[in-house]
């Protein structure tokens, strides 16, 4: 394809992506997937220049854009020489119009802004959400040591913020190597392990990961009890779960699955009431703190949903309290950095359930927020994460 070409292209798909994005349909990468599926022509390089220029176009609109083109011209006002691409060649987009307005540019949608700001968040922080990712690798004690890993790894890697982590070079096509398929290692952001590992998991523990979804912080559990205890891993999301036991099986790792129907999940988890030691809520949130690798889950949020998850969370607390043994202890989990999805929610558990508290974190990287602990991509150069310790007495 010529460079014009790759330019039209890109606005096809963005028109693709964001008709999802209005319509709360699929991902961004599951809309690039599938349009690259039905375009095999299309050769590698230009699918990774056109996936380039789409990714670029969608961190550069704060608002849903009007169309892919409007997003294209978003980075056209700054690129010249992305700008003499719109030439209405055979294959390309059309000229630019003196009267075309470009999208507009910005972190997020003003009031998602103002969101952020309240909860601490200064413009260099929002900035950072919008950062390219790395890539991080969680090794798997039970296979291996981070050390003997690094040292067969076809590329260059650095330790981690995180005590198994790995961190590599974006892009690296990991689940292609060996060791992934012997289960040596996942893919999993350091700050996801380090909010993992605020549970400290014990062998000969009984574990609840309540909010499991396709298993991978089940299996940072796993690692953690050394594959002693009983780890048991819930979910109303049949086929995410059901990817688990397959993951388990390759990593080396004994877990139990549960489904559990929304609405009445004490129904399936009725035998643990008051025998859990420690339940894992990772609880399902608006994702700010990931949109370094879904920039566009931005553009879906709205003041009302994200007072939906706040509710979510909470009942998704309330049933972890009622499994946790005396003494025994939560891990809150959201991949938020909004105080609604964070701080807040942990707040309102403590004044709403006597006889628990909040205990410190201890992590390695982070900043107190709350009656927990907050990671930014910002400071922590992880994805974001609020989590908290909450034991009772």
């Amino acid at each position: 394809m010529n460079p014009a070409a790759r330019v039209q292209a890109a606005i096809d798909l963005l028109d693709a992506v964001i008709a999802a994005a209005r319509g709360q349909g699929a991902s961004a990468d599951r809309i690039a997937a599938d349009w690259f599926r039905t375009r095999r022509f299309i050769g590698s390089s230009d699918r990774r220049a056109i996936r380039d220029r789409v990714w670029d176009a969608i961190r550069a609109c704060g608002d849903i854009p009007p169309d892919g083109r409007a997003a294209l011209l978003r980075l056209a006002t700054d690129d010249p020489a992305l700008a003499a691409l719109f030439d209405g060649s055979r294959y390309g987009p059309a000229p630019i119009r003196a009267d075309e307005v470009p999208a507009a540019s910005g972190v997020a949608p003003h009031w998602l802004i103002s969101a952020l700001a309240l909860s601490g968040l200064d413009e260099a922080e929002q900035a950072a959400l919008l950062a390219r990712a790395p890539l991080d690798i969680r090794v798997n004690r039970l296979r291996t040591t981070r050390d003997a890993l690094a040292l067969q790894l076809p590329v260059p890697s650095d330790h981690g913020p995180a005590p198994d982590a790995l961190r590599l070079p974006t892009g690296t096509a990991v689940e292609a190597w060996p060791a992934f398929a012997q289960g040596l290692f996942e893919v999993q952001d350091a700050g996801s392990q380090v909010a993992c590992a605020a549970l400290n998991a014990q062998s000969g523990e009984t574990v609840v990961d309540l909010c499991a979804g396709g298993g991978g912080k089940t299996l940072a559990l796993a690692a953690m009890m050394a594959g002693q205890g009983r780890l048991i891993a819930c979910d109303i999301d049949r086929a995410r779960l059901a990817r688990l036991p397959e993951r388990a099986g390759r990593a080396g790792a004994a877990v139990e699955c549960r489904l559990l129907d929304g609405g009445r999940e004490r129904d399936a988890i009725a035998d643990l009431v008051g025998t859990v030691d420690a339940v894992l809520v990772d609880a399902p949130c608006s994702g700010t703190g990931t949109w370094r690798r879904n920039p566009e889950a931005r553009w879906r949020l709205s003041p009302e949903i994200i007072m939906r998850y706040a509710k979510l969370q909470a009942h998704v607390l309330d049933l972890a309290a009622d499994l946790v043994r005396p003494g025994g202890r939560i891990t809150f989990i959201t991949c938020s950095l909004l105080d609604a999805e964070g701080a807040d929610g942990a707040a309102a558990f403590l004044n709403t359930h006597p006889g628990w508290k909040a205990v410190d974190a201890a992590a390695p990287i982070g900043r107190a927020r709350g009656a927990g602990w907050r990671l930014t991509p910002g400071h922590d150069g992880t994805d974001g994460f609020f989590f908290a310790n909450l034991v009772r007495s």
